[in-house]
């Protein structure tokens, strides 16, 4: 249990290091726009092909999981995402593509790996503590990524300087996971390997609670990537007058309520033995604190609450990787790690860019976009959470009160 403790934890650091990577250029995007020479809904585009990395290789994370285990495939995926990094910082445009496609390729090595290594080896009943703990990390580098790298970009550092020194840490870390993670006992490599695989894809994919789970996670998280992660910052200087400063670090506090909100909600489940009603509860909060954000007077709160507790709420989303976990075989963990999160970030891939062209035709070419543009073009994430609320009512009950408790599997398995 020890061993698995260390090797969750060393996962779960290059997870925080992806996801910084992942935020940051939402507190650069003036500085990427001169450097790429595009406008601000180019530069949201190109961000975004994160996404399309991070969505098909879940898929092949999930799988590579289950057959040849973390220590083979996690330290692989954070020497992509360094290469990627170098790669953007290069200013040349084909090259910053391609290395914004790959560091998310990588980066989903980070959070599959976590959650195989959680949910194979700990108890049912601690399943959602530590996913829930796993996307904590992951959210706090989102926070660092806007709450440490604004000011650096306030203060002078050039734009490529950060993404160079960014590249040669995922170097170190891709090497310091290779020494550190644990060896699991060799099995004996069956020759259908690769249909063995094919078959836990089509099992997982069949299950009608495995799409619902992805459904789900997907509409409550493109809230935090998409509006906050991509346009936050921006949403908050041009619609409600903030300070640069001040709008860095309102925005910073959604993945900052994910810190708390992912561990927390997840302890909540886990004390309850029930996900379904955790989730429910926190999409209302989530669909009404993004209301208040759109069109309410946020001068009515203290400064930070509504971003905070949106952040918390939206920290539901990662339960369903533990109900997907657990409507599906044991032996198919990885796998359903890797639909889940397939699912879930197809919606960023799919939405990033459609938000931004939105909201190019909202503007109608104005180089600075007012509040009734901003509302028009992301009053559909309403929809999608009220969506993600209802489709909940339908996911069957999976934890620990509604079935026997799994002794907990052997950590040889790592």
């Amino acid at each position: 249990m020890r061993t698995a403790a260390i090797a969750w934890l060393i996962t779960a650091v290059y997870y925080f290091y992806q996801y910084t990577l992942r935020s940051a250029p939402a507190v650069m995007m003036p500085q990427l726009s001169e450097a790429f020479g595009l406008s601000a809904t180019g530069v949201a585009s190109l961000v975004g092909l994160f996404y399309y990395g991070y969505s098909p290789f879940s898929l092949v994370a999930g799988v590579a999981m289950d057959q040849l285990g973390p220590r083979k495939v996690v330290p692989f995926g954070a020497a992509l995402v360094g290469i990627g990094a170098l790669l953007f910082a290069s200013g040349n445009m084909q090259a910053a593509s391609l290395g914004r496609f790959i560091q998310g390729a990588g980066g989903v090595f980070a959070l599959v790996g976590a959650a195989y290594i959680a949910t194979t080896n700990f108890p049912a009943s601690q399943a959602a503590t530590l996913i829930g703990a796993t996307q904590m990390f992951g959210m706090a580098g989102g926070s660092a990524g806007q709450v440490l790298v604004g000011p650096l970009m306030s203060s002078g550092v050039h734009w490529s300087t950060f993404w160079i020194v960014m590249g040669v840490i995922g170097l170190a870390i891709s090497v310091c996971l290779l020494v550190l993670l644990p060896r699991r006992e060799e099995r004996e490599t069956r020759a259908d390997w690769a249909r063995q695989a094919m078959g836990a894809m089509k099992t997982v994919f069949s299950n009608p609670q495995s799409i619902l789970c992805g459904i789900i996670a997907g509409l409550l998280f493109i809230p935090t990537t998409i509006f906050d992660m991509v346009w936050g910052v921006r949403y908050l200087q041009e619609a409600r007058g903030f300070e640069y400063g001040d709008a860095v670090m309102r925005s910073s506090m959604v993945p900052l309520g994910w810190i708390i909100g992912c561990p927390l909600l997840g302890f909540v489940s886990d004390r309850l033995g029930r996900r379904k009603p955790v989730i429910a509860a926190g999409a209302v909060v989530l669909l009404a604190c993004l209301a208040w954000i759109l069109y309410g007077d946020t001068n009515m709160l203290p400064p930070y609450v509504l971003g905070l507790v949106a952040g918390i709420a939206s920290g539901a989303a990662m339960l369903p990787y533990t109900v997907i976990k657990e409507a599906n075989p044991p032996s198919m963990s990885g796998t359903a790690t890797g639909v889940v999160n397939f699912l879930n970030f197809t919606f960023s891939a799919l939405l990033g860019p459609l938000f931004g062209r939105l909201l190019a035709s909202v503007g109608g070419g104005a180089a600075q976009f007012s509040m009734s543009h901003y509302q028009t073009t992301f009053q559909p994430m309403l929809y999608g959470v009220a969506l993600a609320f209802g489709l909940t009512l339908l996911l069957k009950e999976t934890g620990p009160a509604v079935r026997p408790q799994a002794a907990a599997p052997p950590s040889e398995v790592i």
